[in-house]
């Protein structure tokens, strides 16, 4: 199988940790210029409607995108360590969190960089700056609730680490670009759980 990822995106990132996290093999990774737009112009990448990265090229050929599904195929070849969830009850609740943190934290905050930072400028044309700080404030409203999880439970799930920790890790790194550090926007749990989060090995 081939992976195509990007440099320093926060979606290929999730699937490339979450193999590392598996101790997965054999899965060659092709880097991708997106900001050369190669992603466009590739002939197996441009078969999706947006030409979005990550995509995982199976061995008969087929195409499977979006980071989830991605994820969730690696996880029924690859059970073992569990990162989505051993029963039907703990899945939602992963899946739960997972989703919180991807529509509220890292939808925003993708948009607050590429509509703010003059070198997403290449990727998002026309840049509206004054959407970009509002998308922005949205994240940051999401993030305090984060903190206050984190104060009351050790992973963004609950008690075990999970997927929906490599989320919200990649995302947080990606905030990076807008100068983010969560103990200066006053969020000490969630600059704690980072710090555990960049000590894996996985993070990488």
């Amino acid at each position: 199988m081939k992976l195509y990822v990007s440099e320093r995106a926060p979606n290929p990132r999730r699937v490339q940790m979450f193999i590392a996290e598996k101790g997965i093999t054999g899965i060659e990774q092709v880097m991708v210029d997106i900001n050369a737009h190669e992603h466009r112009a590739h002939p197996l990448l441009s078969r999706g409607p947006m030409a979005r990265i990550p995509v995982l090229e199976l061995d008969d050929g087929r195409v499977l995108s979006e980071s989830r599904a991605i994820c969730t195929y690696l996880e029924g070849l690859h059970p073992e360590p569990d990162l989505m969830g051993r029963n039907a009850e703990e899945r939602a609740f992963i899946e739960m969190a997972d989703r919180q943190v991807e529509w509220s934290i890292t939808l925003p905050l993708a948009q607050a960089i590429r509509h703010q930072h003059p070198g997403l400028a290449v990727l998002e044309q026309p840049q509206f700056p004054d959407f970009g700080a509002s998308q922005q404030a949205k994240a940051l409203e999401t993030l305090r609730w984060l903190d206050a999880q984190l104060q009351r439970q050790p992973w963004v799930a609950g008690e075990r680490f999970s997927i929906a920790d490599i989320t919200a890790f990649c995302t947080i790194e990606f905030a990076r670009l807008l100068k983010w550090k969560p103990a200066e926007l006053g969020l000490p749990a969630l600059a704690a759980w980072r710090e555990r989060m960049a000590a894996r090995p996985s993070a990488a």
